[in-house]
């Protein structure tokens, strides 16, 4: 396999103006189908959802939205069973649960109720719906004449199978953009929206990495084709007037706060990004021999966030006069640090949350960058070779400013997505 030189993602290399993203500019005028709502599909994460949710507000429909999300069962043998395609899941659970019903292994299959859908309120919406492929295509074409297309955004592998076949259904009446590489088939969708990591086995660097015997099973196989838009990291809800609305309503609590003000971002470890309490002690000693040239410190975990790590940092630094640790109970302080931070330091297993730090434009440090290997490590790379990011070293001095062109994927991609609608002769309204 020839390795490839990729694509750079839209706005690299260049300037890129901010798009008017709440009109049709000059589509409008020349196009007479006109998309005025969207349907998000989830699958529960909330980084995969946001995700999709950024990209509805780049395009202006953040009003005209309905959240679908995609459940597996949970509890008892259905923790076992996630490997499987979704549907065969739900089919062997139903199967399962008929079968011991009334037997004393009942508890181990059943475990909890299998399709409780949780409420929207992670990802800032007042309800959400079961997925259900029939009634998608069904609204979508029953409301076309009068409403126009449907624009489906899904994100997560559990959500392909839906996606892909409200397309097949319904293609004259939806518009399908699928987030992260579904990793085969990729016209079965409109537009595929993917880091430019998530083909770094087709370079040369991947390549080397890859014994020769496993790569016709390291997907993808293929460069990106023309339905193919490359980020640099992951979207996310955190535009300008999000952080506008966000400095707003946090201004109370950390306007007084004494500058400069670090923020720290503690994620977890993943599959390509491993580390534990070794990890939570180099963070610790950094944050001490910072700690002179910061005004204030706040420190937030997530849902990743092994108990070990937290327990050590918490340990250390509750008390401490200058910082202050997130306790994880709402309401949730993120969009708020990004609004009011004058620097961040997010651990390197988190895209998302550098995504959305390295979109401020403002002073953002990574530390764990050494415990990352493959796609991961070139999308540090990526990010340290735009200067959107510095390796945390406890050397800095985090009252001296520096500044970048800050990331803007969002609003590339919503570019991208208006430019192939309109070769369909249709418009975003």
């Amino acid at each position: 396999m020839r390795p490839i030189r990729l694509p750079e993602p839209p706005g690299v290399g260049g300037v890129m103006e901010t798009p008017e993203i709440f009109t049709d500019g000059a589509a409008a005028a020349t196009a007479t189908v006109v998309i005025r709502r969207a349907v998000v599909i989830g699958n529960g994460s909330p980084g995969a959802e946001n995700q999709c949710l950024g990209l509805v507000r780049a395009l202006g429909l953040a009003d005209h939205l309905t959240l679908y999300r995609v459940t597996r069962p949970q509890g008892g043998i259905n923790e076992w069973l996630h490997f499987l395609p979704i549907s065969l899941h739900k089919l062997i659970d139903q199967v399962l649960r008929q079968f011991f019903r009334s037997t004393r292994f009942a508890p181990v299959v059943e475990g909890r109720k299998p399709y409780r859908v949780p409420n929207g309120g992670s990802v800032g919406l007042s309800s959400v719906l079961e997925a259900d492929t029939r009634k998608i295509v069904a609204v979508a074409r029953d409301t076309f004449d009068k409403e126009g297309p449907t624009l489906i955004v899904a994100c997560g592998w559990d959500t392909i199978s839906y996606s892909s076949s409200i397309r097949h259904l319904a293609s004259g009446n939806v518009f399908v953009i699928q987030i992260q590489h579904p990793r085969s088939r990729l016209d079965r969708f409109d537009l595929v929206v993917t880091p430019r990591h998530d083909y770094y086995a087709l370079t040369a660097g991947g390549q080397k990495e890859i014994p020769r015997l496993f790569r016709r099973w390291i997907t993808p196989q293929e460069p990106p084709g023309r339905n193919v838009v490359l980020t640099v990291g992951a979207l996310h809800q955190a535009d300008s007037a999000a952080l506008r609305l966000a400095a707003i309503a946090w201004h109370d609590e950390l306007a007084p706060l004494p500058k400069p003000l670090l923020i720290v971002n503690i994620g977890g470890p993943t599959r390509n990004c491993k580390y534990g309490v070794d990890l939570a002690r180099q963070l610790i000693t950094s944050i001490y021999n910072v700690l002179d040239s910061c005004g204030s410190v706040r420190v937030s975990f997530s849902r990743r966030t092994p108990r070990k790590v937290s327990d050590i940092i918490l340990k250390e630094f509750t008390g401490h006069p200058k910082i202050y640790i997130w306790d994880g109970e709402e309401p949730n302080p993120h969009m708020g640090h990004l609004a009011w931070a004058d620097a961040f330091v997010v651990t390197a297993d988190s895209i998302s949350m550098l995504s959305e730090a390295c979109s401020t434009g403002k002073p953002v440090y990574v530390i764990g960058t050494e415990y990352c290997r493959w796609k991961f490590s070139a999308f540090h790379k990526t990010l340290r070779e735009r200067g959107v990011v510095r390796l945390f070293t406890g050397l800095e001095d985090i009252s001296n400013n520096w500044s970048y062109p800050p990331l803007n994927d969002a609003i590339e991609v919503a570019t991208r997505v208006r430019e192939v609608i309109a070769e369909r002769g249709w418009s975003v309204g």
